[in-house]
């Protein structure tokens, strides 16, 4: 697979290589390397895509970048940083007009990158990971490639070794530059927040794992199925209850926080805080979940019969994002790592 020159009586190149520019190995007359071989197959075949994915993680990362420094901008010469529509700060008491300006001004970018994150994985799947070994079994162009002393396990790690490495750059990229602009504009004045479907999968390592899933995940279809079409339809199926699956589970990641509220005090947390359950509590320490009265003449009564000494709030705090967004995202790794596994075992099988 790779370019030789084979030297002449006078040691230059043959007539395809004249002058001897390129030795054996792939390599240039002045000894640099140059892409050869297999990955330079990969690249060749599926440069398009790749060229997509990078051009927009690029046009992604300015935008962000552009977005921050208006976002900064505007929360500062307004001093709003901090501040929701309804604050309890007393420095944000007559800022509600400059953040509903700053929500209606810079709201729709920020669902905008937030919502192509989101999809990124499951465009990857589609687009990248179900044609990447479909297609060639589908058209029979693999068996040409295993016939120029190829081995199928290597065929295939070159086959998902550099769209893996082309995925994650892009991937990694965005992520860090939307993460960085959270930084300005997220949770409170924004209103967007970090616990959010669309925030969480979003930011950090969420999108970087989902995107590695999915490529593993379209890789092992298009092994198995050996269809481009009905690969890409498993892949969206399956990275999608994947996403919904973890959605579930994400609360029960990390052990929620409690606060207790007594009779006497507003039951009150940050708006940055995960509200995941929420109840009364008695004197002797014993929870309701369900609140036992309602509002009614009789509510304060109601209340003493049941020894209600005040209400209590399960929530994941800010500070739990970082844990629970790592978390999720070693667990999706780990499931892309045994799909790749098992990728290489039925191509074994397969071949022998």
């Amino acid at each position: 697979m790779t370019t030789t020159a084979h030297p002449g009586t006078n040691g230059r190149g043959t007539a395809g290589d004249p002058g001897g520019s390129r030795e054996a190995g792939g390599r240039e007359a002045g000894g640099r390397a140059r892409l050869g071989g297999l990955v330079w197959l990969v690249w060749r075949q599926h440069r398009l895509v790749f060229g997509v994915l990078l051009a927009a993680a690029v046009a992604g990362v300015v935008w962000c970048v552009v977005l921050r420094g208006q976002m900064a901008g505007f929360i500062d010469s307004h001093h709003i940083a901090g501040c929701s529509q309804i604050s309890l700060v007393p420095r944000c008491a007559h800022t509600q007009e400059a953040v509903t300006e700053f929500r209606d001004t810079y709201g729709s970018p920020l669902r905008l990158i937030e919502v192509g994150l989101v999809l990124l994985p499951a465009l990857i799947g589609l687009f990248l990971g179900a044609p990447l070994i479909a297609r060639e079994l589908e058209a029979g162009t693999d068996k040409l490639v295993l016939t120029q002393s190829v081995g199928p396990l290597r065929w295939l790690a070159a086959k998902t070794g550099l769209p893996a490495l082309v995925v994650l750059t892009a991937t990694t990229g965005l992520s860090l530059a939307f993460s960085w602009l959270w930084q300005v504009a997220g949770d409170e004045v924004s209103g967007f927040y970090w616990y959010s479907t669309l925030g969480f999968h979003s930011l950090g390592p969420v999108p970087v794992a989902y995107s590695l899933l999915a490529l593993a995940v379209g890789t092992l279809a298009g092994l198995l199925l050996r269809r481009t079409v009905l690969s890409m339809g498993v892949t969206l199926a399956a990275v999608v209850m994947a996403q919904a699956a973890l959605s579930q589970l994400r609360r029960y990641l990390l052990p929620a926080e409690t606060a207790e509220f007594p009779q006497n005090r507003p039951a009150q947390l940050p708006d940055d805080s995960w509200v995941v359950g929420q109840g009364n509590y008695t004197r002797s320490g014993a929870r309701l979940p369900d609140a036992p009265c309602d509002p009614s003449p009789g509510y304060e009564a109601c209340l003493r019969q049941h020894d209600v000494a005040g209400q209590y709030m399960e929530h994941h705090p800010a500070s739990h994002h970082w844990p629970l967004a790592w978390i999720e995202a070693g667990i999706v790794l780990a499931v892309a790592a045994v799909l790749t596994v098992l990728a290489f075992r039925a191509m074994r099988r397969r071949h022998g």
